[in-house]
This record gives C-alpha cells, sequence and structure tokens, in this order.
C-alpha cells in the first residue's frame, strides 16, 4: 500500500521555485528519508504533506486521501514535528502533551505505552516549563505530542537539527521502535550519514528530486572509483586535481580529500606523483560522495 503518493508537485514563493515536479512514493511501514542540504525543499514539501500549505500544481494523498479536498480527514490520522520547536512555551511538559491530546480526542493513559520510552525520559521535568528544557528534551517532548494519538503518519521536518550526538542515536532507536508499531514514518534531514537510518532515500537539491532509492542500492551503483588523499595542502591539491582531472568530483573531508573519478588507483598515484608525502587509497563510496555526484551539472 502506497502511504504517500507525490504527483508533479510544483511550489514557489515568488521567483524562487521551491519544488519542481516533485513525483514520490512511500509504502506502508517505511522510514522514507528526504535528504538534501538548506533550502532544497525539503520543508515545503513536508508543509504540503501535512496540509499546511498549498501547492501550486501537482496532487499529492496521505493514506489515499487528498491533500487539499480531504485535508481535514489527514490531519486526523498524521503526527507532525516541525523544524522549529513549536510547542507552548509557557505550558509545562504535563500541560503540552494534554493539550495535544485534548485536540485529537485522546489520553494520555489510552496511549501511554506508545510514547512511555520516551515520556520516561522527560516525565522527572513533567512540572518544568516547555521553554526551560534543554534541545534534546524539547525534541523528546516535541515528539510526544505528535504521537499521543497514534497516528498512522509520521512526519518529522529535520528532528535532530541542533542535537547533540547522544540524543541524536537515542531519537533514531525510537522511530525504529515506532516503525515496528506499523507507523510510516517520513523524515527529512540535512545529516548524510542519517540516510542509513532510512529504509528508502530521496536525494532532493533546489526543488527537485535527484535520486530516490535504498541507501545500499545508490552505493552499489556508484560508477567512479573513489580515493581518500592525505596531503599537507589541501587547497593546492584541490587546484590540482580540478584542473587536470576532468569530470572528477573533489571535496575535502575533514583533513582529507575524497576524489571521484575514472582512473585507476595506478593512474592517481602517477599524476600525483609529484607531492611529496602524499597518501592515496581506494576507499568505498560514501551516501555524501554520491550527493555530491548526483548534485553534477549535467
Amino acid at each position: 500500500m502506497k502511504t504517500i503518493k507525490v504527483e508533479n508537485i510544483t511550489k514557489s514563493y515568488g521567483k524562487v521555485k521551491a519544488l519542481q515536479y516533485i513525483n514520490l512514493t512511500v509504502n506502508k511501514g517505511e522510514i522514507f528519508g528526504l535528504i538534501g542540504p538548506d533550502g532544497a525543499g525539503k520543508t515545503s514539501l513536508i508543509r504540503i504533506l501535512v496540509t499546511l500549505i498549498l501547492p501550486d500544481s501537482g496532487d499529492a494523498y496521505v493514506m489515499d486521501k487528498h491533500v487539499i479536498k480531504e485535508y481535514k480527514k489527514i490531519r486526523e490520522i498524521i503526527g507532525y514535528m516541525p523544524q522549529r520547536f513549536s510547542l507552548y512555551m509557557d505550558l509545562s511538559v504535563e500541560e503540552n502533551l494534554q493539550f495535544y491530546a485534548n485536540i485529537f480526542g485522546a489520553t494520555i493513559k489510552e496511549n501511554y505505552s506508545l510514547i512511555e520510552p520516551i515520556y520516561k525520559q522527560i516525565e522527572p521535568f513533567k512540572k518544568r516549563k516547555a521553554g526551560e528544557l534543554s534541545g534534546g528534551m524539547k525534541q523528546k517532548l516535541a515528539l510526544s505530542c505528535a504521537l499521543i494519538h497514534k497516528p498512522q503518519v509520521l512526519f518529522l521536518d529535520e528532528p535532530t537539527t541542533g542535537v547533540d550526538a547522544v540524543s541524536r542515536v537515542e531519537f533514531w532507536e525510537m522511530l525504529h521502535n515506532y516503525k515496528k508499531e506499523g507507523i510510516t514514518i517520513f523524515v527529512s534531514t540535512p545529516y548524510m550519514d542519517e540516510a542509513w537510518q532510512c529504509d528508502k532515500l530521496a536525494f532532493i537539491k533546489n526543488g527537485s528530486i535527484l535520486s530516490v532509492s535504498t541507501p545500499n542500492d545508490i552505493l552499489d551503483n556508484y560508477p567512479l572509483n573513489v580515493f581518500e588523499i592525505k596531503y599537507e595542502n589541501l587547497a593546492e591539491l584541490i587546484t590540482f586535481l580540478n584542473k587536470h582531472l576532468a569530470g572528477a568530483i573533489v571535496a575535502r573531508f575533514g583533513t582529507t580529500l575524497h576524489c571521484s573519478s575514472d582512473k585507476t588507483e595506478r593512474e592517481m598515484r602517477e599524476l600525483l606523483y609529484n607531492f611529496e608525502h602524499v597518501q592515496v587509497r581506494v576507499i568505498k563510496p560514501t551516501i555524501e560522495d554520491s550527493f555530491l555526484l548526483l548534485s553534477q551539472d549535467k
């Protein structure tokens, strides 16, 4: 069953084309990741799917319900956690949760088993105002509120942005548990390393979908050799490689370079022969390498 179906969706803000003929399908029970940099169109697409804004053209369905014609029905069966913390800062943790339960005609008690793994971590602070919580605790409260009515589909817009590494790991563990409960999860993120947590990925850039596939398929079909290169002057090396390797993709990865090219390892070593103490080795491609390749101007 297709939980989400997007057909030729477009959206512009003045002269800015936020979404350009987007087509996607998401299966029931999947964790579907929308991966891309800031400004790529991730938030616009999610806001259309949760019925907060209208597309300029195209159609979209959530659980076979049209996002415009049946928006009220969609709002009853989805949970939504926006990019920015949007709960009531002056209400306590407990009051926020009760408020959202009342909106959906639910109670905390009837769905407590679903939110219990998260709520147990914030329950010691249940009398504290939401505005006084740490970033990680705010995230857990927002997720609890999004789940309080046991939605069929959960939409999360960059939920781990600005959250510490430990909280990010905990958050994804919780998402996998909700997947086991049968909840379909549609999540956007700018973090390429989170791609491995998803069953399927869509790369988006400048409002266009570049690719839709599983993480493993994306890497298995990578068409170039990827070289990790270490050198004391990376800027010099980048200039040299861009000049002498037509069509190669050269990018800085921390203290090393990744160079994707159709050259063999022997040819690459010969090319860099005059660079003293340079280190070259072939590595497996990463999700970042794949995204950079897809982002190249055709």
